[in-house]
């Protein structure tokens, strides 16, 4: 028998940007954990998890036909990983076995709330991991990130999978994503094998230390988004508005760089100066392409933080979800954290999660 966890993570900047090749983000992984058991079994396999069983479809109607968006159900990230590392251990010589896999998750709540902390990107790098030691495969993280982010994209198909960079690596890291073309042009021609050895074009992975006196706090805002649906709408803006939405990743860029340099130099100051101007940035996005990014919950989550002293923004794909503010360690945050509450924003006891 095997077990592997994966954290969870927050978006901190670098949203919608981070999409396209090479545009860079910040993300922290947090001490919530999806985690996979498997063992072997005798005469059929099984997947349990008493968080997914009764999970819902999305779907639309296509003239009239059903038409299901499998981005949102977790299933399918986990049998599109056990199908990919399948895949790399045959290639190694490796023969497959029957077994029982376990899977529990704490990105949730226990009567519920969905916090979007990145459960589909945790669940496939959490399978790939406990996979890669029950077939003793000793795939690197590099390698493990490779296969988790095609296992992902597989279902996925959009998204810049900074959240499998983040289960993978652990911590604070700045992202910047790959060449998704690159990569759909490569897979017709080269093994998964050949593929995790290969350097990715543009794939750029760096861990970062924050300051000292960094403190994160996290609020969720009581209404779950979808990431997936959120980003398609973008992407309708961008076509529609491409000089504007060339701007905005300009802006981005120029934003993140400076927010990356922040940590490297552990200013706490150039990093709040950084947060402050990437909400601004995805304002300014909002209105462009008409996507509600900033609710009024998250406007006033974030106005209650910036009253404080901290700097603040919403996180991830926005629309609801959570957000997040930095604050000076130094500074008690208990008064902020009861104003969030007296809004009906709830406090996330979340930490970072460091992987050794």
């Amino acid at each position: 028998m095997v077990t592997a966890q994966a954290p969870g993570k927050l978006y901190i900047a670098g949203e919608y940007a981070v999409v396209e090749t090479g545009y860079p983000a910040v993300i922290v992984a947090l001490n919530q954990f999806v985690t996979v058991t498997v063992e072997v079994a005798q005469t059929y396999g099984c997947i349990n998890s008493k968080q997914y069983q009764e999970n819902s479809l999305t779907w639309q109607r296509n003239g009239d036909e059903m038409v299901f968006d499998n981005r949102d159900n977790p299933f399918h990230y986990i049998l599109s990983a056990i199908r990919c590392t399948e895949i790399y251990a045959r290639e190694q010589g490796k023969p497959l076995s029957l077994y029982t896999m376990d899977i529990d998750s704490d990105l949730d709540s226990t009567d519920g709330k969905k916090y979007g902390l990145g459960s589909s990107a945790a669940v496939t790098v959490a399978t790939v991991k406990a996979l890669n030691q029950f077939y003793q495969l000793e795939m690197s993280n590099d390698q493990i990130f490779k296969l988790a982010a095609i296992a992902h994209l597989d279902i996925q198909g959009n998204g810049s999978l900074g959240d499998i960079a983040a289960s993978v690596y652990g911590g604070w890291i700045a992202y910047r994503s790959f060449d998704k073309d690159w990569l759909a042009a490569q897979r017709r021609m080269h093994s998964l094998s050949d593929l995790l050895t290969m350097p990715w074009p543009q794939l750029s992975i760096e861990l970062l230390q924050a300051p000292a006196e960094l403190q994160l706090l996290i609020g969720w805002t009581g209404s779950p988004a979808s990431t997936s649906r959120l980003v398609d709408k973008i992407a309708i803006a961008q076509a529609k508005k491409h000089a504007a939405y060339q701007h905005f990743l300009d802006a981005s860029r120029n934003t993140l760089e400076g927010l990356i340099e922040g940590f490297r130099q552990h200013s706490l100051a150039a990093i709040q100066a950084g947060i402050r101007a990437n909400r601004q940035l995805l304002n300014q996005l909002a209105s462009l392409s008409g996507v509600e990014i900033e609710t009024p919950v998250l406007k006033q989550m974030c106005d209650l933080a910036e009253g404080a002293g901290g700097a603040a923004k919403s996180s991830g794909a926005g629309g609801g979800d959570c957000g997040i503010a930095l604050v000076d360690a130094t500074v008690d945050a208990h008064t902020l954290l009861a104003r969030w509450q007296n809004a009906a924003i709830e406090p996330l006891p979340f930490k970072v999660h460091a992987i050794q």
